[in-house]
């Protein structure tokens, strides 16, 4: 029998998650044409995730009952008649817009209008034991990846491949200059696809222990935010050459972090704004300090199917090892991995285990 959660409401992840066992486990019959059934075997946790089961966020309604998550990895057991990407055995990861690719391609950019029918909000998730999905929702999984690393790659890191690789003449390269901030999810897969790329990278962070474990990822420097609050910006820049500012920032925190991320750009440097975990309540920032920078502004949500590829066959060719939380869940667990990630005592992913 199949295992699953779902959100039954938007009153929080405490009140709203509703673990269900004894589900019966779908058939080759059941397919449709287009339709993939896999045996799940790890899934990943997101911000998002904690905004959906939210009442009155930018995640908007649900329709309920809906089983959440995005983030996802494991082994095809069955095919609709059309499928032709995939076969019974392959071990697939989840691509979150299927119905951006099926209404536009592999390289349609996924926008605030699509997020509503991404997996895990407007179409059934990962926190399941069998699944069937779209086959839009699945690439192949990088080869030289276990199945807990491998469920980190849905949005995290093709949100972070995006930032580095996304815009043609600026893509990071051997000598850039990159910054990143803390240790979320997105931040530390942009510093471990950066350093792998051969790029400089500047952390920033709260502790002498998470400092250490950046370094250990390759960071070249790291810069605590708590002892500079106001100054961390220009003390990072300080690390480039010539003090010139960075050729890419991946900010995270939004309107707290903006000024700082806007300080330590480069002119013509690109400033990645990736999302908005900093404090609600932090002053705007006008767009028309973009001006004042002389910088450039990119705003993503996400990565198209084919940089999901590009990302896959990246992680290969570099044997890269996505990152992820020491602490790991079973998937009864999730509400625990959800407290986790809400309680900030995370270091990169949150990671769920599937078992069998």
């Amino acid at each position: 029998m199949a295992r699953q959660w779902i959100l039954n409401s938007q009153n929080g992840f405490e009140n709203s998650l509703e673990y269900r066992k004894d589900i019966r486990i779908p058939s080759s019959s059941d397919l449709g044409p287009k339709d993939v059934l896999v045996k799940m075997l790890a899934a990943s946790l997101n911000y998002r995730d904690l905004m959906i089961a939210t009442p009155g966020t930018i995640a908007g309604p649900i329709q309920p009952p809906l089983i959440p998550g995005c983030d996802g990895a494991g082994i095809v057991e069955a095919i609709g008649s059309s499928v032709q990407d995939f076969r019974p055995g392959d071990r697939v990861v989840t691509y979150l817009a299927p119905k951006l690719v099926e209404s536009s391609g592999n390289d349609a950019v996924p926008t605030a209008a699509d997020t509503f029918a991404m997996l895990g909000c407007g179409i059934s998730g990962t926190l399941r034991s069998h699944a069937v999905f779209p086959e839009a929702a699945l690439v192949p999984a990088p080869r030289s990846l276990d199945w807990l690393p491998a469920s980190t790659l849905t949005c995290t890191w093709t949100t972070a491949w995006n930032a580095l690789f996304g815009l043609k003449g600026k893509q990071v390269s051997p000598g850039s200059w990159v910054l990143v901030q803390g240790t979320g999810g997105v931040s530390i897969a942009a510093l471990q696809l950066a350093v792998a790329a051969g790029a400089n990278v500047v952390a920033t962070t709260s502790t002498a222990d998470k400092s250490a474990r950046l370094v250990a990822l390759g960071a070249a420097h790291t810069i605590n935010y708590v002892s500079n609050p106001t100054s961390w910006g220009t003390e990072a820049r300080k690390h480039t050459p010539g003090g010139r500012g960075f050729d890419i920032i991946i900010d995270v925190g939004g309107d707290e972090t903006l000024p700082q991320s806007l300080a330590a750009a480069r002119a013509d440097g690109l400033l990645m704004v990736i999302g908005g975990v900093g404090d609600s309540k932090a002053e705007p920032v006008p767009l028309l300090a973009a001006l004042i920078h002389t910088c450039i502004v990119r705003g993503i949500l996400g990565g198209t199917r084919t940089q999901f590829y590009d990302l896959v066959k990246f992680i290969d060719e570099k044997d890269i090892k996505p990152t992820v939380d020491e602490a790991v869940f079973e998937l009864a667990e999730a509400k625990d991995a959800y407290r986790r990630l809400s309680e900030k005592k995370h270091f990169s992913k949150v990671v769920i285990r599937i078992d069998h």
